[in-house]
C-alpha cells in the first residue's frame, strides 16, 4: 500500500484566504482512505484580496503577469507551511483561484502558476483540474463531489457552503452535483460595504427582518430555474446580485436576513425535491456552516427529513483543500478525478497539468 504525501492548495470565491492542507492519502482493498495530518489558513492581506476580487477587470498582459506572481506567492507560503511543520511531502495540488469562469463561451483559467509553484518549493506541483473538462463539453464545476464519492459516500447529500453553495449527491447510479447559488459570498458583500469582514455566528442577521424586494428580486434570479449541470462564478455575481444588493435600502441586519432566508430557501428546495428515504443526512462544510443562523434556518426549512449533519472544524474548514490533494492524487495515478455525470462532460477525465521544478 502506497502512502501519499500531498499538500493540497485552496482558494475559494469568499475570498477569506487560502487554505493548506498536509494529507496522507492511500487505497486500501479499492477504498480510498486519508489523514489530515497538518492545516494552515492565510488570510489575504487588503491589497491581496482587492487585486483578487478585481482581477475580471485586468488586460490580458496584467493578468498574466498576476497569474505568475500569485504562484510566486502559493509557493512560498507552500514552503513556510513545509518549514514550520517538518513536512515530508511528495507533491504538491493547487486549485488557484478562479479568476474567469464562463464554460458557455469554453473557457475557464485558475490564477497560480504551477510552473512558479514548482520552482518556489521544489517539489513536483499538479493543477489547472477544471480546463480539461471544459474543453470536453463540461462545465468545471463543481469538482469537489469526486471526494464526496470517495471519502464521504455514507451521507446522503454533501453541500459546500463557500462563497457559493454547492451540492453532491447519487441520483440514478450516478453521482451529479451543481452550483445552487448564493451563500458567503452575498452575505460578505453585505457587510464588508459596512466594515465588516463577515457576520460572525449570523448574529447580525438573526437580529433582523425580510426585507420582501430584495428578497423577491434574489429569488427570480434566472440561474435557479436552469436544469443541472450548472455553475456559476464571480461574474455572474458581479452581474446578477450586485445590482440587487446595492438597489437595496435598508438596515444591515435585515440585508443580512434576508440573504440568509434566500440562501437557505434554495437549498432547502433542491435537496427535498431530491430526497428519496423518510430520513437523510446532509454533511455541510464551508465557511457557512459557522454561521449558526444560516444552519438554523436550513433546518427549520428542511423539517425532519433531512438532517444537518455539522462535522468537525477541521473538515469543516480544509475539506476542499483535501479534495484538491485527492484530485492530485488521482491524477499521479491515472485515476478519474472529474465526474461527466457531475460537470455534463463528454466523458469522464483524469484532469491536471503537472509542473516538474526546474
Amino acid at each position: 500500500m502506497k502512502k501519499y504525501k500531498i499538500i493540497g492548495l485552496m482558494s475559494g470565491t469568499s475570498l477569506d484566504g487560502l487554505d493548506l492542507a498536509y494529507c496522507h492519502i492511500w487505497e486500501e482493498n479499492a477504498v480510498w482512505d486519508f489523514k489530515i495530518m497538518a492545516t494552515k489558513s492565510v488570510s489575504y492581506s487588503p491589497e491581496m484580496e482587492k487585486k483578487l476580487k478585481e482581477s475580471i477587470f485586468l488586460s490580458a498582459s496584467d493578468l498574466l503577469q498576476f497569474h505568475n506572481s500569485y504562484g510566486e506567492w502559493l509557493g512560498i507560503e507552500a514552503k513556510k507551511f513545509i518549514h514550520e511543520n517538518h513536512l515530508e511531502v511528495d507533491y504538491i495540488a493547487s486549485h488557484g483561484h478562479t479568476t474567469h469562469h464562463q464554460p458557455q463561451n469554453g473557457f475557464t483559467f485558475q490564477i497560480g502558476s504551477g510552473q512558479h509553484i514548482a520552482n518556489e518549493v521544489g517539489l513536483p506541483v499538479l493543477c489547472d483540474f477544471r480546463t480539461n473538462d471544459v474543453a470536453l463539453g463540461g462545465q468545471g464545476a463543481p469538482l469537489v463531489p469526486i471526494g464526496d464519492q470517495l471519502f464521504f459516500s455514507d451521507y446522503d447529500f454533501c453541500l459546500n457552503l463557500g462563497g457559493i453553495s454547492n451540492i453532491s449527491f447519487d441520483f440514478q447510479g450516478k453521482r451529479i452535483a451543481y452550483d445552487i447559488g448564493l451563500a458567503n459570498m452575498g452575505l460578505n458583500y453585505i457587510t464588508k460595504k459596512e466594515g465588516l469582514d463577515f457576520d460572525d455566528g449570523g448574529t447580525l442577521a438573526r437580529k433582523g427582518k425580510p426585507n420582501n424586494m430584495m428578497l423577491s428580486a434574489l429569488n427570480k434570479l434566472e440561474f435557479y430555474e436552469l436544469p443541472f449541470p450548472k455553475s456559476i462564478g464571480f461574474e455572474w455575481f458581479v452581474a446578477k446580485v450586485i445590482p440587487i444588493i446595492d438597489a437595496t435600502e435598508d438596515t444591515l441586519a435585515n440585508k443580512l436576513h434576508t440573504m440568509v432566508l434566500h440562501v437557505s430557501t434554495k437549498i432547502a428546495e433542491e435537496i427535498l425535491q431530491n430526497t428519496i428515504k423518510p430520513e437523510n443526512e446532509l454533511l455541510t462544510t464551508g465557511g457557512g456552516a459557522l454561521n449558526t443562523f444560516l444552519i438554523e434556518m436550513l433546518q427549520e426549512k428542511l423539517g425532519h427529513s433531512v438532517h444537518v449533519v455539522i462535522p468537525t472544524k477541521q473538515i469543516i474548514d480544509f475539506k476542499e483543500a483535501l479534495v484538491f490533494a485527492l484530485m492530485g492524487v488521482l491524477r499521479i495515478t491515472e485515476n478519474i478525478n472529474v465526474l461527466a455525470s457531475v460537470t455534463g462532460a463528454k466523458r469522464n477525465s483524469s484532469s491536471g497539468v503537472i509542473y516538474l521544478p526546474s
